[in-house]
Order: C-alpha cells, then sequence, then structure tokens
C-alpha cells in the first residue's frame, strides 16, 4: 500500500450550529466562504455566538483528509505548526490517536482555530484564525520528510502562501510523488486564480473540487468545468453534492451516485471524500471503486456534526467498503 502525506493548516474547529443566518449578514460573513479573521474578529463572533453549545475537534482540510486515510486503514502523515498551548496540544493529541504520522512544528504563537458555523440545511461558514499554522514556512520543509511517501495532498487553503507551496510540490516531484490538490473554497481560487492554473499545470495529478470551485476554476458548469480541469491533470474529480461526483482520467469518465444522507452539517465532507479517494488510490483500485468508496465516506461525515465520526461509524464503513471491493471483483 502506497503512504500519503498532507500537509495543510493544522487547526481547532469550534463547531457552532445556528438557528438562521442573521449572523452571517450582521458580521458580513458570505455563506459557504472561508474566510480569514484576525484574532479580534474571531472574538467578535465568538461574543455574538456564546449562548450556543458548540463543539471543539481537531481539523484543517489536509489534516482531515489524512485522519480519515488512517481510520481506513491506510498509511498516512502530516505537516503542519501549532502552538506551544492546550489547544496544539490537544491537536496533535487527537492526530497521534488516529494513527497519524505528525511532523508538527511548534511556535510561541497561539494555535490555529476556526470557527465553523452551521447553517440549518447544513451548510458550513468559516471564520479562521491561522495562527501559528501560518507560520509554516518554506524553511521548515526538507527532502526527508518527502522520503517515504507515494502521494502528497495539499489543501487549496494553504495557496495564499505562495512560496510554500511552490516548494513543496518541488520536493515531491523531486522525490516521485504524486501530487493532489483539494482546491477547498470557492473565493479561495477566485483570489489566487493564476497562481493555481500555474501549479496546477505543472506539478499537479489529482484535482478535487466541488461544483463552485470548479466554476471559479473554469467559469464552467460541472461536466465542461471537468473537462476542462482533467486537460491539465491526470485525474480530475467535480463533485456536485448529493448527485455524487464525476471522475475524469483521459478518455475515461465515470460519474459516481452520492450516497442518500441526512444531511446535518457538510464541515469535513470534501475532506473525507479526498480521504476515500486516495486510500483507493493507495490501494491501487480502479477509479470507480475509488470514487465508491469516497462517496461512502463523505456521505457518512454530513450525517454528524464536524469531521469526526465515531468508531462505530467507522467500522460499519469499514465493513461497506469491504462489500464495494467485492462486487467489483477487486483483489487486495
Amino acid at each position: 500500500m502506497k503512504k500519503i502525506l498532507g500537509i495543510g493548516n493544522s487547526l481547532t474547529d469550534i463547531l457552532l450550529q445556528t438557528k438562521d443566518d442573521s449572523i452571517l449578514a450582521q458580521m458580513n460573513l458570505p455563506k459557504g466562504s472561508m474566510q480569514l479573521v484576525d484574532e479580534k474578529k474571531q472574538s467578535e463572533i465568538s461574543s455574538l455566538l456564546q449562548h450556543i453549545n458548540h463543539t471543539m475537534v481537531a481539523g484543517g482540510s489536509a489534516s482531515n483528509t489524512v485522519n480519515g486515510i488512517t481510520r481506513l486503514g491506510g498509511k498516512a502523515g502530516f505537516i503542519g505548526k501549532v502552538g506551544r498551548d492546550e489547544v496544539g496540544e490537544f491537536y496533535t493529541a487527537d492526530c497521534l490517536k488516529n494513527g497519524v504520522q505528525t511532523h508538527i512544528i511548534q511556535s510561541d504563537t497561539p494555535s490555529g482555530r476556526c470557527l465553523v458555523l452551521i447553517s440549518p440545511n447544513g451548510e458550513r461558514t468559516m471564520c479562521t484564525f491561522l495562527g501559528a499554522s501560518s507560520e509554516l514556512e518554506p524553511k521548515n520543509l526538507s527532502e526527508e520528510l518527502f522520503q517515504d511517501y507515494d502521494i502528497f495532498h495539499i489543501e487549496g487553503y494553504l495557496v495564499q502562501n505562495h512560496d510554500l507551496v511552490r516548494k513543496s510540490v518541488h520536493l515531491a516531484k523531486e522525490k516521485g510523488l504524486t501530487v493532489s490538490i483539494d482546491l477547498a473554497s470557492y473565493n479561495v481560487v477566485e483570489e489566487n486564480l493564476d497562481f493555481l492554473k500555474d501549479i496546477i499545470h505543472n506539478y499537479v495529478d489529482i484535482v478535487f473540487a466541488n461544483e463552485e470551485e470548479a466554476r471559479a476554476f473554469t467559469g464552467k458548469e460541472p461536466k465542461e468545468a471537468l473537462a476542462e480541469l482533467a486537460a491539465h491533470v491526470p485525474i480530475a474529480i467535480v463533485k456536485v453534492g448529493k448527485d455524487g461526483s464525476h471522475i475524469k482520467s483521459g478518455d475515461e469518465t465515470i460519474h459516481v451516485a452520492g450516497r442518500p444522507s441526512e444531511c446535518i452539517d457538510t464541515t469535513g465532507a470534501g475532506d473525507l471524500y479526498a480521504a476515500g479517494f486516495l486510500y483507493g488510490q493507495a490501494c491501487g483500485y480502479p477509479l470507480e471503486v475509488c470514487g465508491k468508496i469516497a462517496s461512502l465516506v463523505a456521505g457518512n461525515a454530513v450525517e454528524v456534526i464536524g469531521p469526526k465520526m465515531s468508531d462505530e461509524t467507522w467500522r460499519l464503513i469499514l465493513e461497506q467498503v469491504e462489500e464495494i471491493i467485492k462486487d467489483n471483483s477487486v483483489k487486495k
């Protein structure tokens, strides 16, 4: 089995379910977006929501992905940076508990955290204080970090750090790794479009996008966007929510149905779709099997608050993964 290395913002998610979207309008937060905020702004938003019960979980897009891979039985590591504080300790301990090989650097800056405002329809709007995670820089990367891995996964939220992303993909390619990127958020794509197009065309092998991100990147609707993305990379994936996902590699185009789910919260669903797909790639499964595993994991993720699922849910997922493999006559 191939081994996967992720890099991203080491964030602890603070999850809050809102009764309506009035807080979004009040704080000028576009619904479904990810907004970078400073510590003061995040405190203002927190004070307005202090009456709402919250849940704290270790998050961050690429971190959610590698944690999902290890829960599926894969091998994965993660590069990130946290503060020397309680939140940083909580974050690192959670990764280790899930079997992730950690390459975590410590800083004197407070650990990053993300307020996730969950609307009644399950859509999430994120207000992110990057804290120590934003201090991850090119000098923290070395050839040795990539030595024992086969696939390198980057979260789109990291592309605002152009120098870091450029060095990481250069090192990954030097070591012969397959490079994967999740576009993460439509506003991040819009703000970094030229840089993303350059990186994807020259370094990336697998692109994950939802329909808003695909539209921001190509200006086109899902199927046409898929074709344009696939012109730049060996494997392109466009996710279309409950309708599943479209996957294209060369002349092969596949539609994978979505798993019927009762959506409570979409936080981490895209990250866990990537986990399922990359796990399938690491095992050498065909594209359709990779897509079915991805859809299964993401479909379960939207039925819980936050990106972390219970041990029992993962047990059931693993049983269903075995059924997918058996049904498609794939030998491990």
